[in-house]
């Protein structure tokens, strides 16, 4: 049984994709060895590197002298790994992932798809005491929390290193689910969510606007890590006026 299926670059067809069950191997590079991976750039170096199927995750084996090489969660917006040179069995737990590899000033690319992670029910059963504090409060339906799933669309959808937009394009962006939304608004929750989420001791500490950069990248890099916004609830973006945010 095919565990893992590995896309070459410019894969036009699934024929062309190649399957390895769980303790198979892959060799990757220049030379293209054996039933490997072939790719024909000069900046390759002949065997590149080694993926290996274990089940419901991968290892990535570096061969090169002198490249790192970086393994990207298309679906984590910006999540990725890095695997130094001769790196050997390093555990990819991805379930779509992408292999950089820098090459002569070019960046080439080609994917990896493990099976579909399994999990088992996260409720609690018959245990008596205190409910755990939850790590996070946020409530999807204030105005708050469309602001911060607008800052974090354009790395949600595909574009990791993206920049984040400006006040006026949140401004734009929001105005279908909040009509009278203003810069002052946007700016006041953004330092709302900053507080929020503790990303600064107090109102006290504010600063003017020239300082929302900074905010907004810390917000962004947080809710993204812990997954406070994932790409369903880009929803909130699209509902009618007064139905999503108060």
């Amino acid at each position: 049984m095919y565990s893992v299926i590995v896309v070459p670059p410019a894969c036009a067809r699934p024929d062309d994709q190649i399957r390895i069950a769980t303790g198979e191997r892959l060799t990757f590079g220049r030379a293209g060895e054996g039933d490997g991976l072939t790719i024909a750039h000069e900046g390759v170096p002949r065997i590149a590197g080694e993926i290996s199927a274990q089940g419901t995750f991968w290892l990535l084996s570096n061969r090169s002298e002198h490249q790192t090489y970086v393994v990207e969660n298309p679906e984590g917006a910006g999540e990725h790994i890095k695997v130094g040179p001769g790196r050997v069995d390093a555990p990819v737990p991805f379930e779509f992932s992408r292999i950089v590899l820098p090459a002569a000033g070019d960046l080439l690319t080609f994917d990896v798809w493990a099976p579909r992670h399994v999990f088992r029910s996260a409720t609690r059963h018959g245990l008596s005491g205190a409910l755990t504090a939850p790590a996070f409060t946020l409530d999807r339906t204030k105005r708050y929390f469309a602001v911060l799933a607008a800052l974090c669309e354009p790395r949600l959808r595909g574009e990791p290193h993206a920049p984040l937009p400006a006040v006026e394009q949140l401004v734009e962006r929001l105005r279908p689910v909040w009509p009278s939304v203003s810069r002052t608004a946007v700016y006041w929750n953004i330092d709302y969510l900053a507080l929020k989420l503790r990303l600064r001791p107090g109102p006290d500490t504010a600063e003017p606007g020239r300082r929302v950069n900074g905010k907004k990248e810390s917000l962004v890099s947080l809710a993204l890590r812990f997954d406070l916004v994932r790409e369903d609830d880009l929803v909130v973006l699209a509902a009618p006026a007064g139905e999503v945010c108060r």
